[in-house]
């Protein structure tokens, strides 16, 4: 073990060696080989990786028919934010991903985006939304989707979760992002792009951000929905709260004010409160009714002060949340229900009333 060690001390900090410079030569050559062979295949690894590009982020990156392939929506999504592909889009979390562009596009007659992202807090939403504000201007229509996260209390909210938030790629000049290309779920994401590209695998997301994340209808198990939603228990936003409502903070607000004024005034802007199953939601008696209603009436009066702009509401006791057999759990519905929920979207933008939503502000 001498000879290894010394080799060790004489390659790192130039200490003396005891033995002959003949018996050490081995074992340089030996180490400048490995760290030769190591640092030629960090490159070519990294060429790759900057070469497939990913996340669809890079400046340098050849023009390749790329598709969304990372599981965590924070790095695929930049990118179809910035997408000229795109005039619309949706916001939120996992509750809002089942709405489909297939669907909303007919609808609303623009081309949609689904950027909602699994548990993302309101700074990611808002991070990643100014993306997509920044490159389009003229952007037609925003539907974002409002649950727990922006309806905490007190002074401050939660900025990232355990998943990471991949800085590099929202910044507005796209070199940093060659930082985020250095690590092995890069790798991974590469590999996997240059699976679809060349046909070794299939494509498992959607060009357009949509992907249905729940099973077919075909494999729903109505006891074993049942399960998920009574697990889920009645959901109430934290936070600091002391005196009457009217008195509490509600930090997302201004966010959601930035959102709204970044977008042109004739574009059709939808906020709208997630149905959660009736068994989620805090009955008239319990401590964080009040909660919801306070935030609720905050929203609305956000809203009032942007043109084109609809808050409706489907978040209480309707036809919607008492049925169980509409959700796989208390927060995800089912595919029908997506699409019914389009549709009701665009009847409130109308002005039409119904037992499914109410029209906060419009």
């Amino acid at each position: 073990a001498l000879p290894l060690l010394t080799s060790f001390c004489w390659l790192a900090v130039g200490c003396p060696m005891s033995s002959s410079t003949s018996s050490s030569e081995p074992w340089r050559r030996f180490f400048r080989q490995i760290a030769g062979t190591l640092a030629i295949a960090a490159c070519v690894l990294f060429g790759f990786v900057a070469i497939v590009d990913p996340f669809d982020t890079l400046p340098l990156s050849p023009p390749l028919p790329r598709v969304p392939v990372a599981s965590n929506q924070r790095f695929a999504y930049p990118s179809l934010a910035r997408s000229d592909k795109f005039d619309a889009a949706v916001f939120g979390t996992s509750s809002s991903r089942l709405l489909r562009p297939a669907v909303l596009n007919p609808t609303f007659g623009a081309r949609f985006a689904n950027l909602a992202m699994n548990d993302s807090t309101v700074w990611e939403q808002s991070r990643l939304f100014a993306l997509f504000a920044d490159a389009h201007p003229d952007a037609k229509a925003l539907i974002l989707g409002l649950d727990y996260r922006w309806c905490v209390t007190g002074s401050d909210y939660q900025r990232v979760t355990f998943r990471g938030f991949p800085e590099a790629l929202y910044q507005s000049t796209r070199w940093p992002a060659y930082r985020e290309m250095f690590n092995m779920y890069a790798l991974q994401s590469a590999g996997q792009l240059f699976g679809v590209m060349t046909g070794i695998k299939a494509q498992d997301q959607g060009s357009d951000g949509y992907t249905r994340f729940v099973p077919p209808d075909s494999d729903y198990d109505a006891a074993r929905a049942m399960t998920h939603i009574l697990r889920d228990g009645i959901t109430v936003p934290v936070g600091e709260r002391s005196g009457p409502p009217e008195s509490w903070t509600f930090p997302a607000m201004p966010a959601l004010r930035t959102m709204l004024g970044r977008l042109p005034t004739s574009a059709t802007k939808i906020v709208y409160f997630v149905p959660y199953n009736v068994r989620l939601q805090p009955p008239a008696d319990h401590t964080g009714a009040p909660v919801w209603t306070e935030c609720k009436a905050r929203v609305a009066a956000v809203a009032k002060d942007f043109a084109n702009t609809t808050v409706v509401d489907f978040l209480f006791p309707s036809p919607i949340t008492r049925n169980d057999e509409n959700y796989w759990d208390g927060i995800h519905y089912r595919l029908s229900i997506a699409d019914r929920l389009i549709a009701d979207m665009k009847a409130a933008v109308n002005g039409q009333q119904s037992d499914d939503y109410r029209i906060l502000r419009k």
